[in-house]
């Protein structure tokens, strides 16, 4: 008894002190930039797409217009620009990080309001040209709080960093999905897409009253010396990694499964006879509230136990959770069945998500961690539209049911990198420093 004690006692020393992360004023403000990340996702995403299918737009158009969201995928080629130019005047005031969050988050306000304008059946070319211009501002913005969440946080804060960031974004979600599904039989699109870009002011109001970390770098004095430091020794830092291939596959593969998923997931509802207020009444309630459990669960459980146990523990339950759509599929319209899925897949989803963030934000250098995370993060999105652009022709082709149990073999791929990544990050570390069991 009296052995099992003392060892009961640091056990429980050592989860307060992973809980404990969470309280730091440095935390509300990577909350709220979550939420400001979070808020115009969707209008490229499950918005637009359940907009689309509402006005009976064909499966195979829904999936292709998923290409407006490439911005993301493209980012790490402007990324540069937000870590090591100044905005003049802004960049005095504000400082580097937060004036790009200022820009980006009015050009997010701008092009949500042209988007409420547009029609996409009527004018298809306005909505996808409005819609790109939302991703592409939206990716704006999360490179410059990407790198701002790396840089104000210390190493070991990064898993509640990630943790607290999927928060807001969840929240934001929530809140934009609400007005989504609820409020278009009320008033029109028009008046919704309105709703939804006065979002972006929590975003602004963050912005000017957040503290500016103190690890960026000065512009280079030349155009030469601005190409070598802003551009070249970013990736050339990130490439001096060993199994960097590896890294950048992983990357890509890794939530792939989940992805491809997620871009027929309200399409699929719709198809299996669900409501906008189903729908609502499910992802909203159980949805969020088991993501945001999952969310908290992977920052103590990254905490406690390390990154790539994370990993691993995540990349299999949000592959295997995949499994309860094609339950779905078999079962119909059962809102049993669908709070089921979307509750497990949320949670696990959440749980996964936060130990890769924390991942890939451990990969960046203080003061070009904008250009690096942008990298890392635009093959995860690459992953996320250009690689998920087939999904509606696959759902078509091989029936729900199918179509889900291939998103769930899909994560093979990664997880086998993410143990090879394991193995070679064990063997370079020394035994008496080692964090990973």
């Amino acid at each position: 008894m009296s052995v099992e004690q003392p060892a009961a006692a640091t056990a429980w020393q050592r989860w307060r002190q992973a809980l404990e992360v969470y309280r730091d004023r440095r935390q509300l403000v990577v909350l709220a930039m979550g939420f400001s990340s979070g808020m115009p996702f969707l209008l490229s995403g499950s918005v637009l797409s359940y907009w689309m299918a509402t006005e009976k737009v064909d499966l195979t158009t829904i999936g292709i217009f998923g290409l407006v969201g490439l911005p993301y995928a493209l980012k790490f080629a402007w990324a540069p620009l937000v870590d090591r130019l100044p905005l003049a005047r802004l960049d005095r005031q504000l400082g580097r990080r937060r004036s790009w969050m200022l820009v980006a988050q009015v050009g997010i306000l701008i092009s949500t309001l042209l988007l409420a304008l547009s029609n996409p059946v009527e004018g298809p070319g306005l909505t996808a040209f409005a819609a790109v211009l939302v991703a592409f501002f939206s990716a704006t913005q999360d490179i410059a709080v990407d790198a701002y969440r790396i840089e104000i946080l210390d190493d070991d804060e990064q898993g509640a960093g990630a943790a607290t960031t999927q928060l807001g974004y969840r929240i934001a979600l929530w809140i934009v999905d609400a007005l989504a599904l609820l409020l278009p039989s009320l008033v029109s699109w028009p008046v919704v897409l309105s709703m939804i870009a006065a979002l972006a002011l929590v975003g602004i109001v963050t912005t000017f009253v957040a503290d500016e970390p103190q690890s960026a770098l000065p512009p280079a004095p030349t155009a030469t010396g601005w190409l070598k430091e802003a551009v070249i020794r970013p990736f050339a830092e990130f490439l001096a990694y060993r199994g960097w291939v590896v890294i950048l596959l992983f990357a890509l593969l890794y939530k792939y499964g989940d992805a491809l998923g997620g871009s027929m997931a309200r399409p699929f509802y719709v198809q299996m006879g669900f409501t906008g207020p189903e729908i609502f009444g499910v992802t909203k309630s159980f949805g969020v509230a088991t993501t945001i459990l999952g969310g908290l669960a992977g920052g103590v459980l990254v905490a406690r136990y390390g990154i790539f146990k994370s990993l691993f523990i995540g990349g299999i339950l949000q592959a295997v959770t995949n499994l309860l759509f094609s339950w779905q599929a078999e079962a119909g319209h059962d809102i049993v069945v669908l709070t089921i899925a979307i509750s497990a897949d949320n949670f696990t989803g959440a749980l996964g998500g936060v130990a890769f963030i924390a991942y890939l934000s451990s990969l960046c250098t203080k003061g070009m961690a904008g250009t690096q995370y942008a990298l890392l993060t635009s093959l995860m999105a690459f992953g996320r539209t250009a690689l998920s652009a087939g999904g509606g022709w696959l759902a078509a082709h091989t029936g729900w049911t199918v179509f889900w149990i291939l998103t769930t073999l899909l994560a093979i791929p990664g997880l086998l990198l993410l143990l090879w990544l394991w193995h070679a990050t064990q063997k370079e570390t020394p035994p008496s420093s080692a964090k990973e069991g």
